[in-house]
């Protein structure tokens, strides 16, 4: 299965897809779409759906797994995140992905196995699970491929229970 994994925001959009095979994970491309400041905010959405479908054309996912919003005490840049959320469900929809959700909290049980683990736990077991040399930049799409990789354990687990 490719899972194009996503973490929502409207100056840098993380991405990572990755593919899996039996139990193991295989990184296929991760990296951010980033939006100029000086944009107007309908432009900076316009980039960042142009960018997301530009991706999911070339890979071809099978599902998507994007972070849910975490409430930010800036009710204006809540917004703004939650417009650029939007754009990239309305994205995956358009490419006939199958839209899977998680939260901040879910994300990291699945990863680390506590829920309230920090940023830096998260991103050395992204690192380590996809086998690469680095921890990915910038935050986003480590925070990407770590939605990316909790779907794949959570579709595991629902195939498993299916008999598959």
């Amino acid at each position: 299965m490719r899972i194009l994994g996503i973490d929502p925001g409207y100056a840098i959009l993380g991405y990572g897809i990755i593919d899996i095979v039996g139990n193991k994970f295989y990184p296929v491309d991760y990296g951010s779409i980033t939006t100029d400041p000086s944009m107007d905010m309908p432009s900076r959405l316009e980039s960042l759906f142009d960018g997301l479908t530009k991706l999911i054309n070339q890979y071809r996912p099978e599902e998507a797994s994007i972070e849910e919003l975490f409430f930010n005490n800036n009710a204006k840049t809540a917004i703004l995140v939650g417009e650029a959320r939007g754009v990239a469900v309305l994205a995956c929809s358009k490419g006939n992905l199958k839209i899977n959700e998680y939260t901040p909290l879910q994300i990291k049980q699945a990863l680390v196995g506590y829920g309230r683990a920090d940023k830096k736990q998260v991103q050395y077991m992204v690192k380590t699970m996809l086998n690469l040399k680095s921890v990915p930049r910038p935050d986003d799409t480590a925070d990407a491929l770590a939605a990316a990789i909790c779907h794949g354990h959570s579709a595991g687990r629902k195939n498993i229970l299916k008999g598959r």
